[in-house]
C-alpha cells in the first residue's frame, strides 16, 4: 500500500475508532488498574488496526469490539504485571500509614473483591456496572449471549455479598 493510501485508512481508521476512545480508557483503567490506561488502549489500537479487515459490522458495533480487543491487552497487561511482581523483603517495607477514611476503604474493599473475581465475571461487572453498558451490549463484547451474561452478574454479585459480608440481597 502505497504511503498516500495508508494516510487515508489510518484518518479513517482514526475517524471510526474516536468515539471508543474514552470508554476504552475507563476499561483499560478498570481491568489493569497498574498498568497505565494509555499504553493498554494504544496496544489495543494497534491490535484493532492490524485486524481491522476482520471487523464484522454483522457480529456488532465498532465500540463493543473495540471494547473486546481493549479487554483482551487489559487482560494482558495485568498479566504481565503479575509476572514481574518480586515478592518485598519486610524489612524494606514502609511503615504503615494513618487508616483511609471509611469511604475510601469501603471502594478498596470493593475493589479487592471484584480483583478475586473469576475473569469473566470481573469483565461482565466492569462492562455492566463501571461502563454502564447494557446486558446485550455487554454480551456482543463479551462474546456470549445475553442470558449468560445475566446469569454471570448474578454469580458475579453473589460472590461479592460472600466475599463483602453483605447479607443484603440488593
Amino acid at each position: 500500500m502505497d504511503t498516500v493510501a495508508a494516510t487515508g485508512e489510518s484518518a479513517r481508521f482514526a475517524d471510526w475508532a474516536a468515539p471508543s476512545l474514552l470508554a476504552m480508557t475507563r476499561l483499560a483503567r478498570r481491568l489493569a488498574p497498574h498498568a497505565e490506561p494509555d499504553d493498554v488502549v494504544q496496544d489495543a489500537l494497534v491490535r484493532a488496526w492490524q485486524k481491522w479487515d476482520q471487523f464484522d459490522p454483522a457480529r456488532g458495533t465498532p465500540s463493543n469490539w473495540l471494547l473486546a480487543i481493549t479487554a483482551d491487552r487489559a487482560r494482558d497487561a495485568r498479566r504481565t504485571r503479575v509476572r514481574r511482581l518480586h515478592v518485598v523483603d519486610e524489612t524494606t517495607q514502609a511503615p504503615d500509614a494513618a487508616a483511609p477514611a471509611p469511604d475510601v476503604a469501603a471502594d478498596l474493599d470493593l475493589d479487592a473483591a471484584i480483583a478475586q473475581l473469576a475473569g469473566r465475571q470481573r469483565l461482565a461487572v466492569e462492562l455492566h456496572y463501571f461502563l454502564g453498558l447494557n446486558v446485550d451490549e455487554t454480551a456482543a463484547v463479551m462474546g456470549c449471549a445475553s442470558g449468560t451474561v445475566k446469569s454471570t452478574l448474578s454469580d458475579a454479585r453473589a460472590r461479592l455479598r460472600q466475599t463483602l459480608g453483605d447479607d443484603d440481597e440488593h
